[in-house]
This record gives C-alpha cells, structure tokens and sequence, in this order.
C-alpha cells in the first residue's frame, strides 16, 4: 500500500548529525530501505522535516522504518496511507458506483410499493 512517511527530526540531534556527517547516512539507510517514489525535505514549525511516499507491502515493516528514526533522530514520524491523483480516480469511480447500487436498490419495485 502507498504509503507517507513524514519525519520532523528533534533539533538538537539534527545539529549534531550534520556536523558529524551522519544525516546523510541515515537518510541514505531510508532510501535504500524504502525506495520511496518521492522524497522531500523542507523546514516544518522550524525543524528539518523529510517526507517519503513509498510502498509498505507488510504492516509489520513499521517497526523497522520508524525506530532507527525515533531512536537516532529523535524524530516525530507519522506514516498514514496516501494516494496519487489514479488512485483518487479510481476511488472516487467505485464511490460513484456503489452509490448508483444503493440507489437502485432502494427504488422500490411496484410490486413492493403496492401497486397493481
């Protein structure tokens, strides 16, 4: 499943990771990890802040991506299902269709309705 990952990294623990050189590491660990179709960083409420969007093919991977971000950035990480602009067609056409099923099925027939 498609997957966002956002992580806004403590800033204390920032700082020192640039100055020793591990940030890049340790982002370089996510890609390789996640492969994730885009990537981002920018500032967030004055902290650095990266979003991946990648695809998590078991929910038991969760531990595993989030941790060494928890442990070794003292990062804030929210990771929530997402979708790109097909995925949001294709949603919106099967809403669109289950709601022309319901609608047939509450038309009532005329032998339901009384009539004849």
């Amino acid at each position: 499943m498609r997957m966002m990952l956002r992580a806004v990294m403590d800033t204390p623990t920032g700082n020192a990771a640039i100055r020793d050189g591990s940030i890049g590491e340790a982002v370089g660990r996510m890609v390789e990890m996640l492969h994730p179709e885009a990537t981002y960083f920018a500032p967030e409420g004055g902290k650095r802040s990266c979003v991946m969007v990648f695809d998590m093919a078991d929910p038991a991977d969760l531990p595993v991506i989030s941790e060494p971000l928890f442990q070794d950035m003292q990062a804030s990480v929210t990771i929530v299902p997402c979708m790109n602009l097909e995925d949001l067609q294709k949603g919106l056409a099967r809403l669109q269709a289950a709601a022309q099923d319901r609608a047939a099925d509450s038309v009532p027939t005329s032998a339901s309705a009384g009539i004849g």
